[in-house]
């Protein structure tokens, strides 16, 4: 019998581990600074892949990508109409990993806010596969299933990779493919994307404190592929709210080879709980929604699980664990079973809907 693993570290190891050797170097314009356009952007970059880096971009707000150039450094100019700018400079190796820095312009006007405006206190991020300088990927081997610090994607204890704008399988020309494979049996591979607050790969890290604790309903909605249904020991898609001192993990589990059924994360007990709801993801794409809610008294609500167009309510509450930590945080988990057998998982349409 496979010893369940407690997934609170995961999330907590995922929030402080930071790569030393790879990143983006902005050298100008700064952050926080008063710019005139034209706006020159200049920035160096270097990567942990071997085969070194294969471009550079800049997105002058999410998801809009104003230039890019191969190679490891940059050094242009870019017309800016006035305004406040929350502007990310890239870069993409050759080995499909990507890192980012995020940064804060202002052209010609005010005094930029502590962040970006929100409509409402709510919003949706959309294509999160696709953005790939946002997520991080970690091994877990047992039996202690801590991040393995050591491990390298190419193995050999767990290997793993992150292939994002993948056209076959995919609807929209946007999917990742994603792979897990290696030597050592019963080895996870975790994905772990920081949303708003601290360390926000979105450009909204709530400086001010305010956005964070108004949130309360989440819904994470995806669409996954397998070309092997039966090849996964279990898929794991988890919400972490860290707000108040406190830590709320809504995570949700589908037991595959593990027995075909979801669970969820108990929190103070540190354990799954089985739902006696049947998880029977089919070959080819499966679209999962997720809905959560953190209750106004403070409590974890695991509301719905809507697999391929059928929904089961779950409405099981739970309490959250004390954690100094502040933000929003998205988990990706791909399990692997007792041969360890390599096998794909392709996501695509990865939509994250926060609300008051």
């Amino acid at each position: 019998m496979r010893k369940r693993k407690s997934l609170l570290p995961f999330c907590l190891l995922a929030i402080w581990v930071t790569p030393m050797f790879a990143g983006v170097n902005v050298s100008t314009p700064g952050n926080g600074s008063s710019v005139s356009s034209p706006v020159h952007f200049a920035a160096t970059a270097i990567s942990s892949c071997s085969k070194g880096v294969a471009a550079m971009g800049i997105y002058t707000a999410p998801y809009q990508l104003a230039f890019v150039v191969n190679g490891s450094s940059l050094n242009t100019n870019l017309n800016l109409n006035p305004g406040t700018y929350y502007a990310t400079v890239q870069e993409w190796d050759n080995c499909g990993g990507a890192t980012k820095t995020p940064i804060t312009i202002k052209v010609g006007g005010a005094d930029p806010p502590a962040d970006p405006p929100q409509s409402g206190g709510g919003g949706v991020f959309s294509s999160l596969q696709a953005d790939t300088a946002g997520w991080t990927g970690y091994a877990l081997l047992p039996p202690s299933y801590s991040i393995c610090g050591g491990c390298k994607s190419g193995g050999p204890n767990a290997t793993w990779s992150w292939t994002p704008g993948i056209t076959n399988p995919s609807s929209d020309g946007k999917s990742v493919k994603t792979t897990i494979g290696g030597k050592e049996a019963f080895s996870d591979i975790l994905w772990n994307n920081h949303l708003i607050g601290d360390f926000s790969s979105q450009g909204l890290p709530d400086s001010s404190r305010t956005l964070v604790p108004k949130l309360h309903n989440f819904t994470y909605d995806v669409w996954f592929y397998l070309s092997n249904n039966g090849a996964p020991q279990a898929l794991e898609f988890d919400i972490n709210q860290f707000v108040n001192g406190k830590s709320f993990i809504w995570g949700h589990e589908c037991r595959v080879a593990g027995g075909h059924q979801w669970d969820t994360w108990s929190n103070p007990g540190q354990h799954w709980v089985p739902s006696g709801i049947a998880c029977n993801p089919v070959t080819g794409w499966n679209h999962l929604i997720l809905k959560v809610q953190r209750t106004s008294g403070d409590q974890l609500l695991f509301q719905s699980i809507t697999l391929n167009g059928i929904t089961k309510n779950l409405n099981r509450t739970d309490s959250p664990t004390p954690r100094s930590w502040y933000g929003v945080t998205i988990n990706y988990q791909i399990d692997g079973d007792r041969s360890q057998t390599p096998y794909a998982v392709y996501l695509d349409k990865l939509n994250f809907t926060w609300q008051p």
